[in-house]
């Protein structure tokens, strides 16, 4: 008998603190008399209305667990139902040991366990592994979490304008905990995957590590026009291996991408012909939530009646790096 893999149920942890786009600004200008932050600076540059961040004390594994745990509730599963735990997040607790353990401990799971990195496409990858897993037999049931603390590395001091252009990014990234729940299944419910890579442009965007830098500030660095042109030819590779699989846009009931900010995704839906009723808008209320963002706007097409069972729903990761993913789901 021929197995497949199903998302059986996704979920997300979205904190409920909010800090407005003004805010944003105004705790630049405070730390920084001598720039001028023009207001409606991030909504005009963006699209940026607010993004969601985590109260003091928090850390990765905690919005990672609250969404697991959503999960598991909503498909009326013990933790002990859980046979693999893959943690896929730009954040983490700690270099050693995987935050992945983390997490389990705080779920009750004693299934193996790893984690996955690849900037924000993370979850897209920890998907694609785990359907492989689920196909070739050494899982029946893998739940794959995230928890983004990325409002953290905002950078509030910065010395000129010049720099000033390699932090605004940062500023629009947002908290978030994440979960999809993938099973065995006779009937197929991830029907294919694709990856590139343009590993040429990792400079566009980067966060030096602490511990094994050069010396750099461990702040993040992002070149948008660089990172921009680092994407060049992705969307269309992604395009002809969605039609490889026999599948055109309009067959898609929505569409989720991932969101760096509203101009990003919408000149890459223009490129690929996506019409924007088709998105799942999420970038103006949440901000960038690097790798929680493809199953955040999976869960509200599911949550508001937009996506149905037997649907076509169509994931496009994009991560500095450069790489694109594209993962081909039937709900």
């Amino acid at each position: 008998m021929t197995v497949f893999s199903r998302i059986r149920q996704v979920a997300v942890h979205i904190p409920e603190g909010r800090q407005s786009g003004q805010e944003i600004e105004e705790g630049l200008r405070a730390r920084n008399p001598h720039l001028l932050v023009v207001p409606g600076l991030l909504h005009h540059m963006y699209g940026l209305e607010e993004r969601c961040v985590a109260p003091a004390g928090t850390w990765p594994s905690d919005l990672a667990a609250a969404a697991g745990r959503q999960v598991l509730d909503r498909a009326g599963l013990s933790a002990d139902a859980v046979d693999l735990l893959v943690f896929a997040s730009v954040s983490s607790d700690m270099e050693e040991p995987a935050t992945s353990h983390i997490v389990a401990e705080k779920l009750g799971l004693t299934a193996p366990v790893f984690d996955v990195r690849n900037a924000c496409n993370g979850m897209l990858n920890a998907l694609q592994i785990a359907d492989a897993l689920i196909r070739t037999g050494q899982h029946r049931r893998v739940l794959v979490v995230t928890g983004e603390l990325v409002s953290r590395l905002s950078c509030w001091d910065v010395p000129d304008r010049w720099d000033l252009a390699l932090r605004l990014p940062g500023l629009t990234m947002g908290d978030m905990g994440a979960a999809l729940l993938l099973e065995a299944d006779t009937t197929p419910g991830v029907l294919g995957t694709h990856f590139v890579a343009n590993s040429a442009g990792w400079r566009a965007a980067t966060l030096v590590n602490p511990f094994f830098g050069d010396g750099r500030p461990a702040a993040l660095s992002i070149d948008s026009e660089a990172l921009l042109g680092s994407f060049a030819d992705m969307g269309a590779v992604g395009l002809e291996a969605l039609h490889s699989m026999g599948v055109k846009v309009d067959d898609l009931a929505a569409v989720c991408v991932h969101q760096a900010s509203v101009p990003f995704t919408q000149t890459f839906c223009a490129a690929l012909g996506i019409p924007a009723d088709k998105v799942v808008a999420t970038f103006p209320q949440y901000g960038n939530v690097a790798t929680a963002t493809l199953p955040l706007q999976l869960a509200l097409a599911v949550d508001s009646g937009r996506l149905q069972d037997n649907d076509l729903v169509a994931l496009f990761g994009l991560a500095s790096g450069a790489s694109a993913g594209l993962a081909l789901i039937q709900w």
